[in-house]
């Protein structure tokens, strides 16, 4: 399919190639300001990474500044801290996705598994996440997470619990999609190398071949995001007007069809660059000191 089709230029959304950065920043702070509905919660501070504690202070620092702007975090682990973050946010009148961080250190995981269900039990999350992306790391089989996702159900009755990955693993992985409650997804054109004017069709393709597979089941966009800085990836170029073309798009679409989305990502964090490279710092819609970029 070539993506320079009148048919996806009809459904790739807005063209904002003519508009100025500031106008751009405006539509930005209109959406944000409205209120959306998920964010990725980022918890490392300058100078932390995974393995490093996060303090109830640095939490409590960091939802004072997304709380006006979203109904909904996800969290990605149960350990280091992590796991305050669910009851910290609830404080704070939010939803909470909370997810358990899973890997081929089975000692770690039954750690994270135990926590995510103390933590719903005692009433501080809305939806459940057993892994992430541990399939396409390839640090687990498949029948080892379907263990895992068995287990939790049983022990967290009348709470949704799911799997993220890359939309793909759920239309490749029949067995996942339906031990799930719900479908986890997460969607990067960026990474795909997709041009950003043809990105938010690209993420409703990844999308919608999901809710065909998912059969009726309830999916959420566990991430997506551009970033404002760093190298092109194939035809992905990094820059600021790009990650507000792609903010616009992605939340616009998200209202007007009532799509769950979980925006990647809250604040830069320095040490995705080791694995990412230099774009892995630059997915926030907040600087790593926590103030709002795109002003």
């Amino acid at each position: 399919m070539s993506f320079r089709s009148d048919k996806l230029l009809s459904l790739a959304g807005e063209d904002f190639s003519n508009k100025s950065t500031a106008e751009l920043i405006k539509l930005f702070r209109k959406y944000l300001t409205n209120g959306i509905h998920g964010l990725c919660f980022s918890s490392y501070i300058e100078g932390q990474s995974p393995g490093s504690i996060i303090s109830e202070e640095q939490i409590r620092q960091r939802l004072e500044i997304i709380k006006p702007y979203t109904s909904w975090i996800r969290t990605f682990s149960c350990t280091d801290g992590h796991e305050l973050i669910p009851r910290l946010a609830k404080e704070y009148g939010l939803k909470v996705m909370a997810g358990a961080w899973l890997g081929d250190d089975m000692e770690h995981n039954e750690i994270e598994i135990d926590n995510l269900v103390r933590i719903a039990r005692e009433g501080n999350v809305d939806l459940a996440a057993v892994g992430n992306e541990v399939l396409y790391r390839k640090e687990m089989t498949e029948q080892e997470l379907l263990d895992y996702i068995t287990r939790v159900k049983s022990q967290l009755p009348g709470i949704s619990v799911g799997y993220v990955d890359a939309y793909y693993e759920f239309v490749r992985r029949p067995a996942i999609t339906d031990a799930c409650d719900v479908l986890y997804i997460n969607c990067y054109p960026f990474w795909e190398g997709c041009h950003i004017d043809y990105s938010l069709v690209y993420m409703k393709n990844m999308y919608f071949s999901v809710l065909q597979a998912a059969r009726g089941k309830r999916v959420v966009i566990s991430e997506t995001g551009w970033p404002d800085t760093g190298v092109a990836f194939k035809a992905s170029e990094p820059s600021v007007d790009n990650a507000l073309r792609y903010f616009i798009n992605a939340q616009k679409w998200s209202l007007e069809e009532n799509i769950e989305m979980m925006y990647f990502s809250s604040f830069d964090e320095a040490w995705k660059v080791e694995k990412e490279g230099d774009v892995g710092a630059f997915w926030g819609l907040w600087n790593k000191d926590g103030k709002l970029k795109f002003v």
